[in-house]
């Protein structure tokens, strides 16, 4: 089922998402409410909450895809029918704003998710590479292997090391706006995955700093950098430099240039299942969201 949890969505868009996944073997069927707009808003709450609680719901549904991100996941998920998804897990796929209901279903039912492009495709960002990727992270249960690309703006940024632990995270600024919620998880051992889009360099190190004051960074096993995608300003310090600054120091594996994100050629990865960050090869390997 095609969901809108966040912002409202383009239907030629989705049309292209529907293709696409058509030609997969799957059968998208839309929410009821997947084209309501009000204002910044994919419709009322209420309408975003029901279209993912009847999804979860229906036997028929074995997973999820959101159109988009944008805004809004955070304002519905504590209206989630958590039994109902512990009763039938399926899995979540998207990211951005998204990244706030993947943490709210860690939280509540321990459900994996799949950090990857949405149901309202853009094929000149999403090229062949990102569907064969979504479709892999979706539809086998064999580990999603992502290397570093030496073309991404992050990929200096790094510290050797090799680590394992559990992929949380996805978003940047969506996994400080859940500090002080239920849904921050405990990073205690896990391998945190950052990324973000149009966000300067100085409010990159504000965010990163306000995690690391609130303790959140303290037992870290390792750090995956996706894309930071149109993210300066006018000062000459760039977006990589400050995430080596503000992770450089942490004492775990940091391996930046991993293509997951808002930049093109987004790559798929589940998020909640276990990860080997390498550092010294620049591989992220992650076990399966589905089974």
């Amino acid at each position: 089922m095609l969901v809108s949890p966040s912002g409202p969505t383009r239907a030629e868009r989705v049309a292209r998402g529907v293709e696409l996944l058509t030609g997969w073997g799957l059968r998208p069927v839309l929410a009821p409410n997947v084209y309501a707009r009000q204002g910044y808003l994919a419709g009322a709450d209420a309408l975003r909450a029901a279209d993912l609680n009847t999804a979860f719901a229906d036997p028929q549904v074995r997973g999820i895809i959101c159109t988009r991100g944008g805004y809004g996941a955070q304002r519905v998920v504590d209206a989630i029918d958590m039994a109902a998804v512990c009763r039938d897990p399926k899995v979540v796929a998207g990211f951005s704003d998204i990244t706030a209901l993947q943490l709210a279903l860690w939280r509540g039912a321990r459900l994996a998710g799949v950090h990857g492009p949405g149901a309202a495709w853009r094929d000149e960002r999403t090229p062949l590479a990102s569907a064969e990727s979504l479709h892999a992270a979706l539809t086998t249960t064999e580990p999603v292997t992502v290397p570093a690309v030496e073309g991404e703006e992050t990929f200096g940024v790094r510290v050797p090391g090799r680590t394992v632990g559990r992929l949380l995270g996805g978003n940047l600024c969506l996994i400080v706006a859940s500090l002080g919620t239920e849904d921050m998880p405990d990073l205690t051992g896990a391998v945190l995955l950052l990324e973000d889009v149009q966000e300067p360099p100085y409010k990159v190190d504000r965010m990163l700093t306000q995690l690391r004051r609130a303790g959140a960074l303290d037992r870290l096993a390792g750090v995956a950098v996706g894309q930071f995608t149109d993210c300066a300003d006018g000062w000459e310090v760039s977006v990589a430099e400050v995430l080596t600054e503000r992770l450089g120091d942490l004492g775990v594996p940091v391996l930046g240039g991993l293509p997951i994100g808002h930049g093109p050629g987004q790559l798929s990865v589940p998020v909640g299942t276990l990860a080997t960050l390498d550092a010294d090869t620049g591989l992220l390997t992650v076990a399966p969201a589905v089974r």
